[in-house]
């Protein structure tokens, strides 16, 4: 695990080689161990690839970046892990190629000397790379199926430039960074962010995820991204559900194995529900002697606390349980170096327990962990995505079957009947209708503490974010969202969470159930495996891990999600928040003044909590630390 950085540049700039050597030292977190950059002049600019390493496979000095091919043709910087590695090495060494070192970054390159951009649908991993291919002199730029690890970029005068995280590509500008506007609006207003190409910072893009772009070294062109992967929805109806269970058990052990191979101590994040406890499990099933330390964030508040989960399942494998707890006086403390470390504003304050969980795992002598991530966006969990299981029985006219279907899934813990139906009228509105709803469910577009004016002004469309699924599908609609959950909008939030987290203290954060082959399984299974006609999440999943994970685990229907009791934190801390808030940031289009006023309301108890306090806290704390010190 790594952070990469670098560019072309049609002249270089006198003070580039202090420019890299600070781009690479604001990810050394991300990297520890080892450091390099190296330029290569061309004819027309010059190319410069620079890399700081966490070792986590092969520690010799064999695995230093840049690397080059064996015919110095290629040259690579990569941020990842390739869990199939020695598949692919020993297939290539059947054709000939010889390797120097034992590490997964000589194979990928070899990988992509031998095939090119085909090899990238056979790599098992998360990667963000960059090839410097220097006969054709370009730079191609990859990123992984789910986006597992970040890639930022930006067009500069002319140069292109590329970095881990922003705080590198800001050492490698000439220019000051600026905020976009548009995403802070959605992000304050709406709470959305990372469902898109833009970040925070204006004209500096993420590399969405299974995209690649390539540079043209010859005149400093770009293509638009090209999009080497993505899920499909295509249905399998011949499969029965016993196969499929029996089918995904095997690749998800298969998975799990491949995942633990790692030359550094390992561990688990232990939340006590059912993704991160199969994840244990099947840790324990593929590698019974392996010591297994888990790290299990425990709300103080009874009614979000998952410790009793968490012990049953650490007594069940034998694990080394470590457990964390989080007070207003930590948050206070950390809150900045979360901040920092996140780069851009994020949801709520449950990022908070994930960051003293790596914090924790850190100081335990664990390197890399294995995590449930993804598992809700493959399985239909969460509350299952009701209203678009139900589109997809009502496109196919089965009207009886679905009210059924809403009479059960109603039926359980956190839901309502009334909420399903709400849900389910949602999606056949657009347009003005739509936005009535919103507003009728105490949304709004434009709230007071907004100059609304300020921000049309400057081309912000003041608007509710709804984007459509691009895999949508009659019958299908619920393995659409699933695929667009993935990819789009809702997984990418989680992963760049925990990839700043765990980087923050230099832990591999690793996530089984995110691989093409299992996703790629699971998208074509009929909707009713998926989310069971009784209302029951991830019923395939649970049918293929009987006699692997407990089956008192595998049946419950409580769980509460992975939350931290954020009004009580927030609520405790309300003088730090004051001092934050009250600071002026500058900025035209944010009334401060009347946030102020709004929070006092929410303290005094006069108007209802939300997460709108953590936003405003978040953001204006994100930019006095990014723009204003």
């Amino acid at each position: 695990m790594c952070g990469i950085t670098g560019g072309w540049w049609r002249e270089a700039p006198t003070q580039l080689n202090q420019q890299l050597q600070d781009a690479v030292s604001a990810m050394r977190l991300r990297g520890p161990n080892d450091q390099g950059f190296e330029l290569h002049p061309l004819n027309n600019g010059v190319v410069a690839l620079g890399h700081t390493r966490l070792s986590i496979i092969d520690l010799s000095s064999g695995g230093h970046q840049p690397m080059y091919s064996s015919d110095k043709r290629y040259g690579l910087v990569f941020n990842g892990e390739i869990y199939n590695y020695r598949e692919l090495r020993q297939e290539l060494s059947s054709l000939g190629f010889v390797f120097h070192t034992d590490s997964d970054t000589e194979v990928l390159l070899t990988a992509w000397q031998c095939w090119g951009r085909d090899c990238l649908t056979r790599l098992v991993g998360m990667f963000a790379f960059v090839v410097f291919d220097k006969l054709a002199a370009t730079l191609t730029c990859v990123r992984d199926p789910f986006g597992i690890k970040p890639f930022f970029y930006t067009l500069e005068n002319g140069n292109f430039l590329f970095a881990s995280e922003i705080s590198a590509l800001k050492a490698l500008k000439s220019e000051k960074i600026t905020l976009d506007w548009q995403r802070a609006y959605d992000y304050l207003v709406h709470g959305d962010y990372d469902s898109g190409p833009r970040s925070f910072v204006a004209e500096v893009n993420h590399l969405l995820p299974g995209s690649l772009i390539v540079l043209d070294c010859a005149n400093g062109s770009v293509t638009e991204p090209n999009v080497w992967w993505q899920p499909s929805v295509a249905e399998n109806k011949t499969i029965s559900f016993t196969d499929a269970a029996e089918e995904l058990r095997e690749k998800f052990l298969n998975s799990v194995r491949m995942h633990l191979r790692s030359d550094v101590p390992l561990g688990a994040a232990l939340s006590g529900g059912l993704d991160s406890s199969a994840v244990v499990c099947a840790m324990h099933k593929v590698e019974p002697d392996l010591p297994i330390h888990t790290f299990s964030y425990i709300a103080q508040s009874s009614d979000l606390s998952e410790e009793v989960w968490v012990d049953y399942i650490n007594q069940y494998v034998g694990a080394i349980p470590h457990k964390i707890t989080v007070t207003p006086n930590d948050l206070s403390r950390d809150l900045d170096d979360m901040i920092l470390a996140q780069g851009e504003p994020f949801g709520n304050t449950s990022i908070y327990a994930q960051y003293c969980v790596f914090k924790e795992a850190k100081k335990q002598g664990i390197t890399v962990t294995l995590d449930g991530q993804g598992a809700d966006e493959l399985l239909a969990g969460y509350h299952g995505y009701p209203a678009k299981r139900l589109r997809s029985m009502l496109d196919s006219y089965q009207y009886i079957n679905s009210f059924r279907f809403l009479k059960n899934w109603s039926s359980w813990p956190g839901r309502s009947f009334g909420y399903g139906v709400k849900q389910l009228i949602a999606e056949y509105v657009s347009g003005d209708l739509y936005d009535f709803l919103q507003l009728m469910n105490g949304r709004k577009k434009t709230p007071s503490w907004l100059n609304i004016d300020v921000l049309i002004e400057s081309g912000v469309v003041p608007v509710f974010p709804r984007q459509k699924s691009q895999f949508e599908c009659p019958e299908r609609r619920l393995v659409s969202e699933l695929a667009f959950s993935l990819t789009t909008r809702g997984l990418p939030s989680l992963l760049r969470h925990s990839d700043r987290n765990s980087m923050r203290f230099s832990v591999e954060s690793r996530v089984p159930f995110l691989t093409n082959d299992i996703a790629n399984f699971l998208l074509s299974l009929p909707e009713h495996y998926l989310i069971s006609q009784s209302g029951e999440t991830k019923s395939i999943f649970r049918a293929a891990m009987r006699g692997i994970v407990p089956d008192r685990v595998l049946n419950r229907r409580d769980k509460v999600g992975f939350a931290t009791p954020e009004k009580d934190l927030l609520m405790s801390m309300a003088d730090q928040i004051r001092s934050w808030l009250v600071v002026d940031i500058k900025l035209p289009f944010l009334n401060q003044t009347e946030i102020l006023k709004e929070f006092e309301l929410i303290v005094n108890g006069k108007r209802d909590f939300s997460w709108q306090v953590w936003r405003w806290v978040n953001f204006i704390r994100w930019y006095q630390l990014s723009f204003l010190i």
